[in-house]
């Protein structure tokens, strides 16, 4: 990170394991996430506890998952939004600089699919504070339309309009809706159309045809964009990895 600049990624993890859950992958995923060094690092499916997992598998982390990919060098916020008999997931955020200030807000819309926005408040070494929401859609569109309405009042309830916003996450947003409803109503633009004219596709991580997950941006500019995907990838989650550099604006 530069004075004004930040290197943020965006990635579901698919609970720490490979597509079709064919192989535990979060001890690969925490080396692969360590080589890129991300600032800031937005994550869906992060599993908190899973009892069932944890008598399976011999190497299964004894911390929740995204303490155990923070490693005590970075700071980690939780929000958990799936809950069931043998565990929980839900999103996290990894942040390099101290995390001020974190709310787990549900957007649940029905008792099967449990959704939620966690909000963080990062303050970064110049004495900036920046907020970071991770976000995970539902798989239908109506329930998406009403989640992104619930987003925009959040934002505009709890977040100051002229602090510097970053929204990333696996929005299931292949008909590449939100970017208009987002522009619109909270005025914010993502990364990938800013510099491509078109959002990235993510999905699936071996040979991404779909565009589910995204980063927004409201207070910086994007100024280099990057999909990882295929192999290491691949063999980690069935989501490719969003990567942008940006700059306060």
């Amino acid at each position: 990170m530069t004075a004004k600049s930040l290197s943020i990624c965006t990635f579901n993890i698919h609970k720490g394991f490979s597509q079709l859950n064919r192989r535990m992958a979060i001890h690969d995923l925490r080396e692969e996430l360590r080589g890129l060094d991300p600032d800031i690092s937005l994550l869906q499916e992060v599993q908190g506890l899973h009892l069932l997992h944890a008598r399976r598998h011999r190497n299964w982390p004894a911390q929740p998952q995204h303490e155990f990919l923070a490693a005590g060098s970075l700071h980690a916020a939780y929000g958990r939004n799936a809950v069931y008999d043998h565990g929980h997931h839900g999103n996290a955020v990894l942040s390099r600089f101290p995390i001020v200030a974190q709310n787990n807000h549900d957007v649940s819309l029905y008792r099967l699919e449990q959704r939620g926005l966690l909000h963080c408040e990062v303050k970064l070494p110049d004495g900036t504070h920046i907020h970071c929401i991770s976000v995970h859609l539902s798989l239908t569109e109506h329930q998406r339309r009403r989640q992104l309405a619930l987003l925009a009042e959040y934002v505009e309830t709890h977040i100051p309009r002229q602090a510097p916003l970053i929204v990333a996450g696996d929005f299931n947003d292949w008909r590449r809706h939100a970017n208009s409803w987002l522009a619109r109503r909270l005025c914010m633009h993502e990364a990938f159309t800013m510099l491509q004219g078109t959002p990235a596709r993510s999905y699936p991580c071996q040979l991404p045809l779909l565009s589910l997950d995204r980063i927004y941006l409201r207070g910086f500019k994007a100024v280099r964009v990057q999909v990882h995907s295929g192999p290491p990838w691949s063999a980690i989650s069935d989501h490719a990895l969003l990567h942008a550099q940006v700059s306060l604006t």
